[in-house]
């Protein structure tokens, strides 16, 4: 879960790429800014304390073929107020912030085996038929669930698997006798 700070720093970069116009470039650049603060030597070498914050922000400032200009002065921006570890969770508020904007919903359906490209459009096709938005689904595979599907969306969780309906069906036998 986002702290409140990467919640105040993706609605700012939302609001800023809003004013803008450029939500979906926006996206790109923190994608970007994630990526190169993600990179473990990165992040040890932008976390560690013993090396001066301004030699830190000069680092990411030398690294032009990485970020443009304004994703470089947001990941300075987040080396300064020592919120390099925060980047993930920036990026993610941000997404959710421009999906919610766009109309679209992102869910996570979790599955025992691999859905192939048809299947997963029409798990998409027919969520986003039901809730009457664009779905952004992300597929996981998970071989305790044995069979069916999790899907998660929003504050909402079906949970159809296998693995959840013969405990269920445990727990009412064991609850007959």
């Amino acid at each position: 879960m986002a702290t409140a700070a990467a919640k105040r720093y993706a609605r700012a970069v939302f609001e800023l790429a809003t004013d803008e116009g450029q939500v979906e470039e926006w996206g790109r650049r923190l994608t970007a800014v994630r990526n190169l603060l993600s990179e473990t030597r990165v992040a040890a070498v932008l976390t560690n304390p013993t090396i001066p914050v301004s030699r830190r922000m000069e680092l990411v400032s030398g690294a032009p073929h990485e970020l443009d200009p304004e994703a470089s002065n947001l990941a300075r921006l987040l080396i300064e107020s020592n919120r390099v570890n925060q980047v993930g969770d920036v990026a993610e508020e941000f997404e959710a912030l421009a999906d919610a904007a766009a109309g679209r919903v992102r869910a996570t359906v979790t599955t025992a085996v691999e859905l192939d490209h048809a299947e997963r459009d029409r798990v998409a096709e027919q969520l986003s038929e039901r809730l009457g938005k664009e779905v952004r689904m992300t597929v996981v595979v998970d071989k305790r669930i044995l069979g069916g599907l999790k899907l998660q969306y929003g504050d909402h969780m079906i949970d159809a698997s296998v693995a959840t309906k013969l405990q269920q069906l445990r727990r009412r036998l064991a609850d007959k006798s």
